[in-house]
């Protein structure tokens, strides 16, 4: 059986779900639809834009100046010409979810977790959002690290990178992650999204 990890109640559960048997043959024959109720994400953080350091060198003197710890891809990555900042100051409302939270309790890879956020009708960072999170976020707790949701940056060797911001016993980080596609997270990993405003 393919799904051999259901137990009889749960298969019980389903078909009472569906309206007994009736309600399962009108759902094989295609007349009955089973919709996902929508999900409303609670906002975890919200954050500004465009405030402050406009360039990737004023990023980097901001956390320089405040104490921060910056890795040398971070940085790399911060003076590509795909990092842009906002030119006018917006707050953005964030979203942090796990990979398990979006339906992918064995993991998943970033393509299918990108895709199943905007499902969830989340949206993808700014750039931004990675340095300016860091800044702003600064009560995180030690041993808390989250991947930015965002279109990945190709850094000097060429990988696909996406901003992470973390804290350690060493202090409070804006590191980089390899970000591509198709590369594995397990189910405890942490996204930062965008929720648009209505």
């Amino acid at each position: 059986m393919k799904y051999g990890e259901l137990t009889l109640g749960q298969v019980e559960a389903v078909v009472n779900k569906l309206g007994g048997m009736e309600g399962v043959k009108r759902f094989l024959s295609g007349k009955t639809i089973v919709e996902e109720a929508e999900r409303e994400f609670k906002i975890w953080e919200t954050i500004k834009l465009g405030t402050g350091p406009k360039t990737a060198e004023d990023f980097r003197c901001f956390l320089r100046v405040g104490g921060f710890r910056l890795s040398d891809w971070a940085s790399d990555i911060l003076g590509k010409s795909a990092f842009t900042v906002a030119t006018e100051e917006t707050e953005v409302d964030l979203v942090m979810v796990t990979v398990g939270e979006l339906g992918f309790k064995k993991g998943a890879r970033r393509d299918q977790i990108y895709d199943r956020a905007k499902q969830l009708a989340l949206e993808l960072c700014p750039a931004e959002v990675g340095p300016q999170l860091r800044l702003q976020y600064q009560d995180q707790p030690n041993g808390e690290w989250i991947l930015v949701a965002m279109e990945p940056i190709l850094d000097s060797d060429g990988d696909p990178d996406v901003f992470r911001v973390g804290r350690r016993d060493s202090g409070l980080w804006l590191n980089s992650c390899w970000g591509s596609p198709d590369n594995f997270w397990d189910a405890v990993r942490r996204w930062v999204f965008c929720r648009p405003r209505k």
